[in-house]
């Protein structure tokens, strides 16, 4: 089921209020049958799929904290490769077995792999990943095996996260579906005006947005220059927009019954280095990757060379995480190279600014700094998005073709009555289209501007009543007037 769906708007109030009239004892199996209709939404007969995951990391977590030694650690591996080989069955399999058979055909094998028949089901790896903190926290000790099949399976089920995360820790989270929510008018309204605020990134801009950067990214080879660097940029916000609005509508539905979720984001593209930035965003995927792998293999705690390719390993991973596609993987290892060659060049660019005095004047070097880092990101995106090598590398030799041409003819472009449209920008897409767009970037930026002060829900609380409507009335009407409701799915869901 998808949030920005009419079913959900049937949905989410008939689960909350029967979360709030049920008796406390019997919440805990509402909001899992509520989490199963959720997912069987999308392919009811994936359900299954699911169970398995739950039974293995449930069982394992029991039998793991009974167990000791030798046997403690293999049932954790056990575990993990039993997990894990379901991931790697729906995701995977087509994509090793179709390299396999390039490489048996280069070097001459007869032999050859078939690939399945099957759809990746909506959200195994975020599910897949929160199974496996599980275990690994009962193995290390940190938590306690639950013995309760039913909390445990909500867990991992619990709707508002189930699909796109945050991938939660059993720490934070387990323990909260045996405590006892009252409704709180306050934390109620927070939760509704978080929602609020995440469908409005969706539908007024990601899925705006999403026509102009596919109208490129589909057909790459049709466009040059300043119409590749606008698609880019534009998937930048996109992708925040899209995943952010997510995590937003999802913390804020578990909010109104009383659940703390993780944050995911904290306004990612003010970052001033791509370290920084890892610290923003998806922050329950990368903590996981921190916690469970980069320390696992030794962190920085090795040698310099060693922790270089820890970092690179990491991220690699992470790509390979996101999708079984070269261009994922690229995309991880783009990342990796940053976050070395940040750290090697670190003494050096911090010489260079202070013999250009650069840093003498803080709120410009930020600036610089944040716009750099911005930039890195974006190109990086550009492997993201696209659908295959050839057409990332033809995106990355052509951005720099028509900037200049484009750029002499600004001005007639911008003033010219007759032309209607700023083509180079507007994608094929109309003038008004391109306008909205951009004033919903620069309300959402100018709200992220605010923020950096404190959280923006708690500022409005403090404001006059007819203030804090205006605002709230301002969403909802751009919403209806300027979201585009064409049920498109987040991104993230394919992974």
């Amino acid at each position: 089921m998808l949030f920005n769906s009419f079913e959900f708007l049937i949905f989410f109030p008939i689960v909350t209020a029967l979360y709030f009239l049920l008796p406390h004892r019997f919440r805990w199996f509402m909001l899992l049958i509520a989490s199963v209709i959720f997912y069987m939404a999308f392919i009811p007969w994936y359900i299954l799929i699911l169970l398995i995951t739950i039974l293995i990391d449930y069982s394992a977590g029991i039998f793991i904290e009974r167990s000791g030694g030798k046997k403690k650690k293999t049932l954790l591996v056990v575990s993990i490769i039993s997990t894990c080989t379901v991931l790697f069955v729906f995701k995977y399999f087509n994509f090793f077995g179709t390299n396999l058979n390039v490489l048996s055909n280069f070097i001459g094998w007869n032999y050859s792999i078939g690939t399945l028949k099957l759809i990746l089901p909506i959200g195994l790896s975020f599910h897949t990943f929160q199974s496996l903190s599980y275990v690994i926290e009962v193995y290390r000790g940190h938590q306690k095996a639950e013995y309760h099949f039913g909390i445990y399976a909500l867990y991992v089920m619990f709707y508002p996260q189930l699909v796109a995360g945050p991938i939660e820790r059993p720490q934070n989270l387990l323990h909260q579906f045996y405590e006892k929510h009252d409704f709180d008018y306050k934390r109620v309204t927070d939760g509704l005006k978080l929602m609020l605020w995440g469908l409005f990134k969706k539908i007024v801009i990601a899925d705006r947005l999403a026509v102009f950067v596919s109208q490129v990214y589909n057909n790459p080879t049709g466009f040059e220059g300043i119409s590749l660097i606008t698609a880019t940029v534009f998937f930048a916000f996109q992708i925040y927009c899209d995943f952010s609005g997510y995590s937003d509508i999802g913390i804020g539905a578990a909010q109104v019954m009383g659940f703390k979720l993780m944050d995911n984001f904290k306004r990612p593209y003010f970052s001033k280095s791509i370290s920084e930035f890892w610290k923003r965003w998806h922050i329950s995927l990368s903590t996981w990757f921190r916690d469970y792998f980069y320390f696992s293999i030794g962190g920085n705690r090795v040698s310099i060379p060693r922790w270089y390719f820890n970092l690179f390993a990491t991220f690699l991973l992470s790509g390979f995480w996101h999708g079984a596609n070269w261009t994922f993987i690229f995309w991880g290892a783009l990342h990796g190279f940053y976050l070395i060659f940040g750290i090697m060049t670190s003494k050096i660019r911090t010489a260079i600014a202070g013999s250009i005095y650069i840093d003498r004047f803080p709120a410009i070097y930020k600036l610089v700094r944040v716009s750099l880092t911005f930039i890195l990101v974006s190109f990086a995106w550009i492997f993201f998005r696209v659908n295959n090598i050839s057409d990332a590398f033809y995106i990355i030799t052509h951005l720099h073709i028509g900037v200049i041409r484009f750029t002499i003819n600004l001005f007639s472009n911008l003033t010219a009555p007759s032309s209607g449209k700023l083509a180079p920008f507007l994608l094929g897409q109309h003038r008004e289209e391109f306008f909205i767009a951009i004033v919903a970037l620069g309300f959402m930026e100018f709200v992220h501007s605010i923020q950096r002060h404190g959280s923006i829900r708690h500022m409005l609380s403090g404001r006059p009543i007819w203030f804090r409507w205006s605002i709230y009335y301002i969403l909802i009407f751009a919403i209806l007037f300027f979201g585009v409701f064409s049920k498109t799915p987040f991104i993230y869901f394919q992974f």
